[in-house]
């Protein structure tokens, strides 16, 4: 660090005055709040406690589910499990999947999961998003690929 001694003019033992800002203090200051952060962040995030119920297996034997799963490829064509289908008519073929799979709920109360290929466009999924949404389907879960 620099420091000034002497000032414009005056004798030899005259400092004059010095007109610049001192920044130690605020520098002392924001090392110390620093500080006080890197110690108390950590102790926050370990010290939440989360009670998650335990992971409980179906008994042998019994058939599981299979989801119904809504796939929308590259240029907005959109398959309904294996069956392919458009924007006009996919409610409709959801809603006739869904009875089929489970006839007791109705098909705006179960889940639909929804994988998009990497190449599809942000507004071909919107569209179907927004379809769903718009009949009701708020239960849309996404379902996402590692690589």
């Amino acid at each position: 660090m620099a420091a000034k001694v002497g000032g414009k003019g005056g004798g030899k033992f005259d400092l004059g005055q010095n007109a610049d800002m001192n920044v130690t203090p605020f520098v002392d200051v924001m090392l110390v709040l620093l500080i006080i952060f890197m110690v108390s962040i950590p102790a926050a995030t370990v010290s939440i406690r989360l009670d998650l119920p335990p992971a409980i297996p179906p008994p042998p034997g019994t058939k599981v589910k299979e989801p119904i799963l809504i796939n929308i490829q590259r240029g907005g064509v959109v398959f309904i499990g294996e069956q392919p289908t458009n924007l006009d008519n996919i409610t409709r073929d959801l809603s006739a999947a869904l009875t089929k799979d489970d006839p007791t709920l109705p098909p705006t109360e179960q889940r639909v999961y929804i994988r998009a290929d990497r190449d599809v466009i942000y507004g071909d999924f919107m569209s179907v998003m927004n379809i769903l949404q718009g009949n009701g389907f708020y239960q849309v879960a996404l379902i996402n690929e590692e690589l």
